[in-house]
């Protein structure tokens, strides 16, 4: 069952053009990226797909693998798909990795494929990490403020996400007791047909009002498991602007690179 692992990397942003191949402590992100999900156990090949000549050549520079897609991809699900289509991939399982995480450890991708390869059944997969009790006080502080991002997760007994949500779930209604609260890390694990299924699937009502992909394959009754990770005393941080770069080679000079 071979699982192929896809990083999305679009050159044009608005607050942080040409991202993928911005230098983070004397490495481009997306080499960072790259390297980590390689080093993940159970990904059989690694692959960015792109819709810029100048990342591909970089990637491949730097003895990655690199593919073009279409520039109209409208976001990564569909281009990850793309990828996979261009690559004539037999892969049963596809990883679809965010290509501004350089600082997502590799036992999380791991994570997702180890649970995908150990129960055929399953059709898409997603980690969360359950937030200490001050980060959650944080969050939804951030929140009220509106000047944080993130995503929290709600997911039944059986690990089935109900819901997920850029608001923080559950709501408490006597602060500090009740169920914990989790935080969606934006990694995907699908079988191929669930994700050629899920790109055909026009966009549903709660996706568009939260403005989270997954939500459509909820919707649409695909159902996704969450896997439990953690991030081992690590730091968490995307890179969405020149600051976050900053913020990131921070985390990295004080906790260490993940993968050589």
């Amino acid at each position: 069952m071979s699982v192929l692992a896809v990083i999305p990397a679009r050159y044009g942003s608005t607050r942080f053009p040409g991202k993928p191949l911005a230098k983070i402590a004397g490495k481009m992100m997306i080499e960072r990226v790259w390297r980590i999900a390689a080093a993940a156990d159970g990904v059989d090949r690694v692959v960015v797909a792109t819709d810029d000549e100048r990342i591909l050549d970089a990637v491949t520079a730097a003895g990655g693998e690199a593919v073009m897609t279409d520039p109209a991809c409208r976001n990564g699900t569909e281009r990850a798909l793309d990828a996979m289509r261009r690559l004539d991939s037999d892969a049963e399982i596809v990883i679809n990795v965010q290509g501004d995480a350089p600082l997502i450890p590799p036992w999380v991708i791991g994570g997702v494929a180890g649970t995908l390869r150990a129960d055929p059944s399953l059709q898409m997969a997603t980690p969360a990490i359950e937030l200490p009790a001050e980060t959650e006080t944080r969050m939804r502080a951030d929140k009220a403020k509106g000047s944080a991002s993130g995503t929290t997760v709600v997911f039944n007994k059986a690990m089935d996400a109900m819901y997920f949500s850029k608001a923080v779930i559950p709501f408490r209604r006597k602060p500090g007791e009740g169920a914990p609260t989790y935080q969606h890390i934006g990694l995907y694990g699908y079988r191929r047909d669930t994700l050629e299924k899920l790109v055909a699937l026009e966009p549903t009502p709660f996706e568009l009002t939260e403005s989270l992909e997954q939500l459509r394959a909820l919707e649409n009754g695909i159902p996704i498991r969450v896997v439990l990770t953690d991030y081992r005393g690590r730091s968490a941080w995307s890179v969405d602007a020149p600051e976050d770069a900053v913020r990131v080679e921070e985390i990295i000079a004080r906790e260490g690179e993940l993968v050589a």
